[in-house]
């Protein structure tokens, strides 16, 4: 491969491999920042909010009202922090942060209940966190809803409901959090650790001096390119293993489909992010500009990608605008393969539009690169 288009390539290869592990600092942020953040967020991402804190203002202070308190702690959902005198109280204490539920039960609720009325009963939610907010609402709903259904069942002498609904959750059945973002993680931070690493391979050799030297060189650009993105290449799928190692041993997610296509998947998703670094390093003067146009892909990475917010539900803009990260196919293909066992029938398209990606960002850089030498 020293001749023709990809001439030069051995000898850039061997010296990008001795630049990059003499670079202890590119390494260390290879490796260490991705195995701190899939740790971190693996453990810290759950949407499945519990025991959150409630203060109670119970007006009837009977033993029905106390079994509803208990009601709303058995869901696991809440947990008392405390009672109070007055409504002001209550509001006071979720405005000032000590709880984010407050439950008021008006004096007359057991003698409504007791009287075939509706007795009615108040549940105020802090709604500055959407999340606990919703979850809270839900829960809140649910009891109300038990409570009420046990009410008519006796009232009516039935002893089964009329109907029952018997769902069944399919590819993770015990609703496990980590199941649905640690594959997530997996991809954002590869994204972020390969991405900045072959944005500062040329940008590095530009600062030092060093890149007129490669220009004069009998090097090609295709040779320079690939002597370039091998090593980060080695280097982002070896990390790849150890974050799948992480996925499957410390966080317990079980691998249903095929590694193989995991492999594959993976592999162009790397090719497509260090094309698209080198391609950065192409338009960055310096090691700073290129961090920040690295940047301005990680939000947008973030949340329109559906790493967390399904894509369906984005205005058609934002939704277009994910069509055009590779992460988006990513994520698709970890989570179908991680937990639905999707096999290469399912989603060879997204295969093939990573393969396309990578393709079409190696060429743009390789052409960008012609126009910088020229």
């Amino acid at each position: 491969m020293n001749v023709g288009i990809f001439r030069g390539f051995r000898a850039i290869l061997y010296k990008e491999f001795i630049v990059v592990f003499r670079d202890r600092m590119t390494l260390f942020f290879m490796f260490f920042p991705p195995l701190v953040q899939i740790i971190a967020f693996g453990f810290a991402l759950d949407t499945d909010v519990k025991h959150m804190a409630m203060v109670v203002l119970n007006e009837d202070r009977t033993v029905e009202s106390r079994q509803l308190v208990d009601a709303f702690v058995n869901t696991g959902t809440f947990r008392v922090v405390g009672e109070v005198q007055s409504v002001g109280e209550l509001s006071a204490a979720i405005r000032r942060g000590q709880a984010y539920v407050g439950l008021q039960i008006p004096p007359t609720f057991t003698r409504d209940l007791r009287a075939g009325r509706k007795a009615t009963v108040q549940v105020l939610i802090d709604g500055s966190s959407s999340t606990t907010a919703l979850q809270a609402l839900n829960t809140a709903i649910a009891v109300a809803f038990r409570k009420s259904v046990g009410v008519l069942l006796a009232e009516t002498g039935r002893t089964e409901l009329p109907v029952e609904v018997r769902p069944q959750v399919l590819y993770n059945p015990s609703m496990r959090a980590p199941n649905f973002f640690v594959p997530g993680v997996i991809g954002m931070v590869l994204q972020i650790a390969t991405v900045f690493a072959a944005a500062m391979s040329i940008v590095r050799e530009r600062e030092r001096g060093t890149l007129e030297n490669l220009m004069v060189s009998p090097l090609s650009r295709w040779g320079l390119l690939l002597g370039k993105m091998v090593p980060y290449f080695c280097i982002s799928m070896t990390m790849a293993l150890i974050l799948l190692l992480i996925l499957r041993w410390m966080f317990q997610v079980p691998i249903q489909g095929s590694l193989p296509m995991l492999f594959v998947a993976t592999l162009l998703y790397v090719f497509a992010l260090i094309s698209l670094g080198l391609l950065l390093s192409t338009k960055a003067q310096t090691q700073a500009q290129a961090i920040q146009l690295g940047l301005t892909l990680l939000l947008p990475s973030v949340f329109f990608s559906g790493y967390i917010f399904p894509r369906e539900t984005m205005p058609w803009i934002f939704y277009a605008i994910s069509t055009l990260l590779p992460i988006t196919y990513y994520l698709e293909l970890m989570r179908a393969v991680v937990l639905k066992g999707a096999a290469f029938a399912d989603f060879w398209r997204h295969l093939v539009m990573l393969g396309v990606m990578g393709m079409v960002l190696f060429l743009w850089c390789a052409l960008r690169f012609r126009r910088k030498i020229a």
